[in-house]
């Protein structure tokens, strides 16, 4: 792989860091880039600071709202509010030579952000976006207020409001294994593709 980009220390987003070390790919140096708190959780927390010290990755530093030009593209990583145990959380803006992307896989209630969603949707081509959860009550027995998450049902009520072409850039993404959009003949599947919306699928790729 030419990089990786983490977002944040939660299991689900840096887990698969483990199969480039010494135990599985041997990775050479591949680069890493992460936020200053993701970057010393990792060098100081066994046993990703091994990936380092065996050379398997490089750990490359981020900055807030600062670019990183890459061959063809520029990845610029924005803070989101979300729970940051362990690391502070971003979503990316990624400038292709022509088109541009957002990935913000994870963020507590978009009430809770500063910045207004759909403004920042009108100004891309792709939004890709939490779905982590369709609707509260998904996990029985469990208080969804401390898993925030904006549900696609809450998503829905904000860019329902949007034209169809604006609507048509939102990919939902990073859904829960409870989330219904997982079978594609589900009912909320099918709203949520009659009001324009895409969920995204493993193996799609995007040309920028």
């Amino acid at each position: 792989m030419a990089g990786i980009f983490l977002t944040h220390a939660h299991i689900g987003h840096y887990a698969g860091l483990m199969y480039l070390g010494h135990e599985a790919m041997g990775a050479n140096n591949v680069p890493v880039y992460a936020m200053p708190r993701m970057k010393q959780f990792l060098e100081n927390n066994g046993p990703w600071d091994q990936l380092s010290r065996y050379n398997n990755i490089q750990l490359k530093p981020l900055a807030d709202k600062h670019p990183v030009s890459l061959t063809q593209v520029s990845v610029t990583p924005f803070t989101v509010p979300h729970r940051d145990e362990y690391s502070e959380t971003v979503g990316y803006r990624i400038q292709g030579q022509h088109k541009t992307a957002i990935f913000i896989p994870d963020i507590n209630k978009w009430q809770s952000w500063k910045t207004n969603i759909a403004d920042l949707v009108k100004t891309v081509d792709y939004a890709f976006l939490d779905a982590a959860f369709y609707a509260d009550g998904e996990l029985p027995g469990r208080d969804m207020s401390k898993i925030p998450h904006p549900f696609v049902s809450e998503s829905m009520q904000i860019f329902d409001a949007l034209p169809i072409q604006q609507r048509n850039k939102i990919w939902f993404i990073h859904m829960n294994h409870t989330n219904p959009l997982l079978n594609k003949n589900s009912p909320e599947a099918k709203l949520v593709q009659s009001k324009g919306y895409h969920i995204a699928q493993e193996g799609l790729s995007f040309d920028l």
